[in-house]
């Protein structure tokens, strides 16, 4: 094959990785250039822009909810006689770790904590008011909001991909919009790379989360010095084991090493609970749930015209972007293990499960969390929240069982690390692969070297922050795209298969 036909074919795959790699080296030589763009980038984009990340989201929720219920729910993502490829516990094990279930671990305590000892104006620190905040806003994060847009950008691609017949690619939902000349031409190119790019960096910055939680919980229990040296170790050996997973494809080692940390996560919530105090995690669960019920819509709609908004873009409005920036890569692969699926089951198998078990997950650490720092100062709650990735370990070393409960926090956070990143490489190779579901290996090794590679250079120089609020700040064309899948997907639908399932 002549070079000029391979550079034709590989696109988007030849100049998002000449972009990752300028990251790389940008990250490396300007850090702290690289942190002061990102942060004059992310405000701009949370001022004027804040209300549309938070109507987007209203929207999301609001259009899966109508069309599970509609007639178009009874669409299958296939051909009608196609039967799922997975069982359904290897399939939501594969929805929830290759996700943000890494970051969900890495959150589960430090953030209750940090709305209990620093919520937004109106709410008062430390009191039953800012825990029943607390409690509710971590649901609002690590819930609904999140699912709904792998949901939307998934259920897009498994529509177009399986009952369409067309590739794997995101700009493919835009042809009942613009047509197949402009997705095949420059305008299908720039949504691809974009796609990936986005995609990228918000991949690596998650894994650099596990992997400085890793060593702060290696550190706090083995005095093992979290320096270069570890970060460095680390990422090596769980790269090498990730990639492997991701050649051996999503039949073998993928669907493995999911059911294996979905059991894992299980024992541990087991564990948590029969250590922690139960009947104040079943108060608060009973407590928590009504009260998500009772605010949903106002806490997801949350911006003040007059008052200060610091926290709502900090957190909330930053959350929902940081979503986005998941998005294109867990949509992707949250479609290519639905296949045979209808379009009602993917919604609740994307959207319902995962939320429902996040909030039993919450329910059981945020009351341990809280639980244990009653009768602390607020200051003293501040400075364990300072450091989040040792703020787990701390809380648990007040309980029973805390060196076994640590240890497996770690292998937990080990194996979503390589899920995360495994379910992301095979992503990402398929999206520069023209939306093959069957991307060449040596595009998973190079897009798991790059996310490695670019977890571990920002580490080293000290703050993935950076490359995050970039990524967080670079989803506002994306977000955009979303919105119009969502036109594009009934549109199609109403042409091609409603007359069907009326039948």
């Amino acid at each position: 094959m002549k070079k000029g036909t391979w550079y034709s074919r590989n696109l988007v795959f030849f100049w998002t990785i000449i972009i990752a790699i300028s990251v790389i080296v940008f990250g490396a030589v300007y850090s702290t250039q690289l942190g002061e763009i990102s942060g004059v980038f992310m405000q701009w984009v949370s001022h004027y822009f804040g209300w549309l990340y938070i109507w987007a989201i209203f929207a999301f929720i609001v259009f899966l909810v109508w069309i599970s219920f509609s007639n178009y729910g009874k669409i299958k993502l296939g051909k009608d006689t196609d039967k799922p490829e997975f069982s359904n516990f290897s399939w939501y094990s594969m929805l929830f770790c290759g996700s943000t279930g890494i970051g969900l671990v890495f959150w589960s305590i430090a953030e209750p904590l940090s709305h209990y000892a620093a919520p937004p104006t109106g709410v008062v620190a430390g009191s039953q008011q800012a825990i029943d905040f607390s409690v509710r806003t971590c649901y609002l994060h690590w819930g609904i909001t999140q699912w709904v847009c792998f949901a939307v950008v998934g259920l897009g691609i498994a529509y177009f991909q399986f009952r369409k017949g067309k590739n794997a690619q995101i700009s493919n939902l835009m042809i009942p919009l613009v047509g197949e000349k402009h997705t095949e031409g420059f305008f299908g190119k720039a949504i691809d790379g974009f796609s990936v790019v986005v995609s990228f960096a918000g991949v690596a910055t998650s894994l650099g989360l596990g992997v400085s939680q890793i060593c702060g919980g290696l550190n706090y229990l083995f005095d093992i010095p979290k320096n270069e040296n570890t970060i460095l170790t680390i990422i090596i050996l769980i790269t090498l084991v990730f990639i492997i997973s991701a050649i051996s494809g999503v039949y073998k080692g993928i669907k493995i090493l999911s059911n294996l940390n979905t059991i894992l996560a299980l024992a541990l919530l087991v564990v948590a609970f029969a250590v922690g105090p139960k009947i104040t995690m079943l108060n608060n669960l009973t407590n928590s749930v009504g009260q998500h019920i009772q605010y949903f819509f106002s806490d997801v709609m949350m911006i003040n015209a007059f008052g200060n908004n610091e926290w709502v873009m900090n957190w909330r409005v930053f959350y929902y972007a940081w979503f986005v920036a998941w998005t294109p890569f867990v949509g992707m692969f949250c479609a290519r293990i639905s296949k045979g699926r209808t379009v009602r089951e993917f919604i609740w198998g994307v959207v319902v499960v995962p939320t429902l078990f996040t909030i039993v997950w919450l329910a059981v650490f945020s009351a341990i969390a809280l639980s244990t720092v009653q009768g602390w100062s607020l200051e003293n709650v501040q400075q364990l929240i300072a450091s989040p990735e040792t703020a787990v370990f701390i809380v648990f070393s007040h309980y029973p069982l805390s060196q076994a409960i640590s240890i497996m926090i770690i292998v937990l956070l080990g194996i979503f690390f390589i899920t995360s990143a495994d379910s992301a490489t095979y992503s990402l190779s398929m999206m520069t692969s023209n939306g093959s579901i069957t991307p060449p290996v040596y595009k998973k090794v190079v897009w798991g070297i790059v996310c490695s590679c670019i977890a571990y250079i920002l580490l080293s120089a000290g703050s993935l922050k950076p490359l995050q609020t970039i990524s967080i700040a670079a989803t506002l064309p994306f977000l955009f795209v979303m919105i119009a899948m969502m036109w594009a997907l009934v549109k199609d639908m109403k042409k091609s298969d409603l007359t069907e399932t009326k039948k």
